[in-house]
């Protein structure tokens, strides 16, 4: 803090936009006799997938799936012996959707190729980085706002900036953050009825942002 006479006050602001981008993160495992098998049917699955992403308007470069790992999978029997179960391969996929529309549609379709798991769905607005500028501009507004009707308050003057402090953005989803909405997981039986209802998407989401700065203070004598 300065010497001299100064205020130090901290800026907010905050921006909703509505989401226009889902990412959609997916899981697919196989329990067989081999690795090799086990490889070969989730692959087959994952290769259905990706076969029918055209039609909801999302291509290659939107889709992540290179990844793949293979383990074998034990028990335990009688008197604590270990059993060799088979091999598990799975897989994890990500899928950039930029037509919220298709959203339910391709979760459905993720489903009926025999998709395992739809880990989570984040959404998110393709203008995020112009959002978060524009929310720290407004932070800065609203500090440089707040300093001035305080001093004038006091009988002072808002002077020069002395120094800016801790400066935080963020967002979020007005009825919750992206994580908290509803985890589905299928396996087996669920197959046949997947806990796909509803509406996944938030009413929208808010960008925030926090600035700290100190000012000095002219004050008549």
């Amino acid at each position: 803090m300065p010497n001299n006479r100064h205020i130090a006050v901290v800026g907010n602001a905050q921006i909703s936009a509505t989401p226009d981008i889902a990412v959609i993160h997916l899981e697919v495992e196989s329990l067989k006799g081999s690795s090799a098998e086990a490889k070969t049917d989730v692959d087959d699955r994952v290769n259905k997938l990706l076969a029918g992403l055209g039609k909801f308007k999302v291509d290659e470069k939107n889709v992540s799936a290179s990844s793949i790992a293979t383990a074998p999978v034990y028990s335990y029997g009688d008197n604590n012996k270990r059993v060799l179960d088979g091999y598990r391969a799975s897989r994890n996929l990500t899928i950039t959707l930029n037509k919220l529309d298709n959203l339910n549609a391709l979760m459905d379709f993720a489903l009926s190729v025999k998709i395992d798991e739809i880990d989570r769905v984040e959404l998110k607005s393709s203008k995020e980085v112009e959002l978060k500028n524009e929310a720290s501009a407004l932070a800065v507004a609203n500090a440089t706002e707040k300093g001035r009707m305080l001093a004038s308050a006091f009988g002072a003057t808002l002077g020069s900036v002395y120094s800016i402090g801790s400066a935080e953005d963020g967002s979020y989803g007005r009825y919750g953050a992206n994580s908290g909405i509803e985890r589905i997981e299928v396996t087996g039986s669920r197959l046949a009825k997947p806990r796909v209802t509803g509406k996944y998407l938030q009413e929208n989401m808010v960008f925030s942002a926090s600035v700290g700065v100190v000012f000095d203070l002219e004050v008549n004598q």
